[in-house]
């Protein structure tokens, strides 16, 4: 077992001791997520690095749903999702800083010799695995382009 899914089991079990009912909503969620991935590929996710992609994904759908819900005027919602982002940020690895990610933009970019926007795919393959959960990869997508247009 991935010590990310062992960490979302005993927090699981202290929202319920807590009774915290929110926090144990959206922990459940994460496991279930996760159980999905494995029922789907008919595995055990036995690494972080095959957890983080799951919850990575989880969290972008919070944040495009929060944007949704504060354009439609539903704040109610948009608080909710809000919520929802940062439990699921508690158990993702700390997130990089601009400079760490201009860093590492600039280490890829030197690495694999990119000169055009044709070289995007092999930054980006560079950088995914090691930014996965840390850093929003639209965000680091759109810095790639604009160092390489």
């Amino acid at each position: 077992m991935s010590e990310l899914k062992a960490t979302l089991t005993s927090a699981m079990k202290e929202a319920m001791k807590a009774k915290e009912k929110e926090r144990l909503a959206v922990i459940r969620s994460m496991l279930a997520a996760i159980k999905q991935v494995e029922v789907d590929k008919q595995t055990t996710l036995e690494d972080d690095a095959d957890v983080l992609p799951i919850l990575d994904k989880m969290l972008k759908q919070r944040r495009d749903s929060h944007q949704q819900y504060l354009d439609a005027d539903r704040p109610e919602l948009a608080e909710q999702e809000a919520y929802e982002m940062t439990v699921i940020q508690d158990f993702l690895p700390q997130a990089l800083t601009e400079a760490e990610i201009a860093q590492m933009i600039d280490e890829a970019v030197a690495e694999v010799s990119a000169s055009s926007m044709q070289d995007m795919g092999k930054v980006m393959g560079l950088l995914k695995p090691k930014m996965q959960g840390r850093a929003d990869m639209a965000e680091v997508s759109k810095l790639i382009k604009s160092k390489l247009g």
